[in-house]
This record gives C-alpha cells, structure tokens and sequence, in this order.
C-alpha cells in the first residue's frame, strides 16, 4: 500500500488561494534544465503511430532501473516549466526520464495531423511500448493534467503496454464538469488562453496542409467550443458529449491494478475536488488531496515571508520512492 505524503503544503502569506497558485505557480521560475538534444547527455527520438503520426520524446539517462515518463497538460510540450521541473526531481534521485511531446506539440510540431486529448490512452501505450523495446527499463509515468486523466484512462483499461506505476497530477477526471467550471468567473482567464493557444496552433496546422481538406471549423470562445469543433471531429467522436463521456475516468478508476497515486489539491480553480472526494478506489490507488496547491501551482513558503518553494518537488520524491516499493522495483 501506498503511504501519503505527511509534509503539507504551507503556502506563503501572498498566495493562499487557488488562483494565485495556478498563476504565479506557472509565472514563478522552476529548476530544471531544458530538453535539447545533446545537452546533458540528453538524445531526441521520434515514436511512430500506426496513423502515420509522430511524436517526438527526449531521454535523458540514469541510473536506475526504471524510467520515468513525463506527459505535458494542455498547450504544453516536453520543455514547459513543470515538465523540467519534474525531470530534475527525477534525475536527482538516479532516474533516466524520457520527456514526451504530444501531437503536434513542441519539437513534434509539423509531424502530426491528428490531436491531443484528456483521452489518449492509446498514444501513451505506445509510447511505454516503444521505449520498453529501446531502453529495456521498467516504466513510471507522470502525467500532468490533461495527460493525467489520460494516463488514467490507459491504466483503467488495462492492456500489455501499461507503466509499472504512476503519478497523476491534478487530472481532470470528469471532463464535462472541468469544461462547465473553466467557463464560469475569473476560470475564463485560463480559458481564454487555451482557446487563444489552441485557435493559433489549429491555424498554422491549416496553413501547413495538416488538418483534412475542405475542414473549416467555426471559431470557438469556449474549451467546449473547442471539443465540439475541433476535438470531437478531429479524434473521432459524434461531439464534445461523446467525448467527454467516453474518455473521462471518474467511474472508471476502480479497474486500476497497477500502483497509482493521484495528487489533486482542493483549491483547484477548475479541476474540482468534489469530483475525487466520493471516488470507491481500490488499494492499488492512492487519493492526495492537498488543502492548498492550485491547478499545478504548490507554491509553500521558504526561508522567509517573500520566498517560496516548489512543494510538489518533495511529494514526487516521495511517491516515486513509494511506488517503486510497491511495484517490487529495485533501484
């Protein structure tokens, strides 16, 4: 069994809501080095999809017999602050870390024609599968938002290709309440953004002959605008319900076999906790909810009352330690 993480996360005097977490935990600088291939012994490889797509991943050796994966959220890649941030946590503790960019995302961008989404289970499979086969080291995964339901949803379902543990962070996994809840109140900042990333990133893929001929979606205001028009059709769903209701997780967790841990925290602006405090796990699943910590923010107080530090850095210590104990991983 999977012991929590006891060190709470005691946020400084100025960020002790939600959306100064999430904002200033995105704006704040975090350690960690960025992916480029040949830095720091690092090496960049593509994983080929039996659509023809590919992605392109970055791995960085350790010592180690495991390997820990990292899925970047939404309008993300392999380089976003948390990403890196994450990949030295892990690198610190010996581990080698394979940084993934998701379709048409970060270094990928150009390779894909299809797209991302809070259910691309399948993407992740054959990425464990085809770093099983190259690195021949046992997989961890840590997935961040988005790629945390994602993750998830891979794990519920089971199958040959799954990781030998995993992290979950912040993980939207009831996707029709995160859309309802992103578009209401100060939520439609973060909103606004994603859309704007979004609308900019479907723009340059038309203008590259990536997206089908003769599709020509209306503009959207909404992330439920954007699954309607472009998600749905793009993925392969009737629309943004189907999708919602066929890839969210939250009835789905009780099928995970594999040692998992999901770290949430209860001021999430978007991301509500209410949808993980009646969650029936099972043993094999471990439920963090911390008081305080944003959407992927955990600021907690430093030295002193200006500083701050990067609580989620010793809760992944933690949960990667745990879960090589409970996967009978050896270092």
């Amino acid at each position: 069994m999977i012991q929590a993480y006891l060190q709470p996360c005691e946020p400084p005097i100025w960020a002790r809501n939600g959306h100064v977490q999430t904002l200033l935990g995105h704006l704040l600088p975090q350690a960690g080095a960025p992916f480029e291939a040949g830095a720091d012994g690092v090496s960049e490889h593509q994983v080929s999809l039996p659509s023809g797509d590919r992605l392109v991943v970055f791995h960085r050796p350790g010592s180690r017999n495991s390997l820990v994966h990292i899925f970047h959220g939404l309008s993300g890649d392999a380089n976003s602050d948390y990403v890196r941030h994450a990949a030295q946590v892990a690198s610190d503790m010996g581990y080698g870390v394979l940084a993934v960019n998701h379709r048409g995302s970060g270094a990928g961008r150009g390779l894909a024609k299809g797209v991302y989404h809070s259910g691309c289970a399948a993407d992740l499979a054959e990425v464990f599968a085809w770093s099983s086969q190259h690195f021949g080291k046992r997989p961890l995964g840590i997935g961040f938002s988005l790629s945390g339901n994602a993750l998830l949803l891979l794990l519920a379902r089971g199958g040959k290709c799954l990781p030998a543990g995993a992290i979950a962070i912040n993980p939207p996994i009831c996707l029709k309440h995160c859309s309802e809840r992103i578009s209401r109140g100060w939520n439609r900042i973060y909103e606004a953004r994603f859309v704007r990333r979004i609308t900019r990133a479907m723009k340059e893929r038309q203008r590259s002959g990536l997206l089908p001929s003769g599709f020509h979606p209306p503009p959207s205001r909404s992330l439920r605008e954007i699954d309607e028009h472009l998600t749905a059709p793009l993925a392969g769903f009737r629309d943004a319900d189907d999708y919602y209701a066929r890839c969210s997780t939250h009835e789905m967790l009780g099928s995970i076999q594999q040692p998992t841990v999901i770290l949430t925290a209860a001021d999430d602006p978007f991301v509500a906790v209410a949808d993980f405090e009646e969650l029936d796990l099972p043993a094999s699943v471990h439920l963090h909810i911390e008081d305080t910590g944003g959407h992927v923010g955990y600021l907690a107080r430093g030295a002193n009352a200006l500083s701050c530090e990067r609580w989620l850095a010793g809760a992944l210590r933690h949960y990667l330690g745990e879960l090589e104990v409970a996967g009978g991983l050896t270092a």
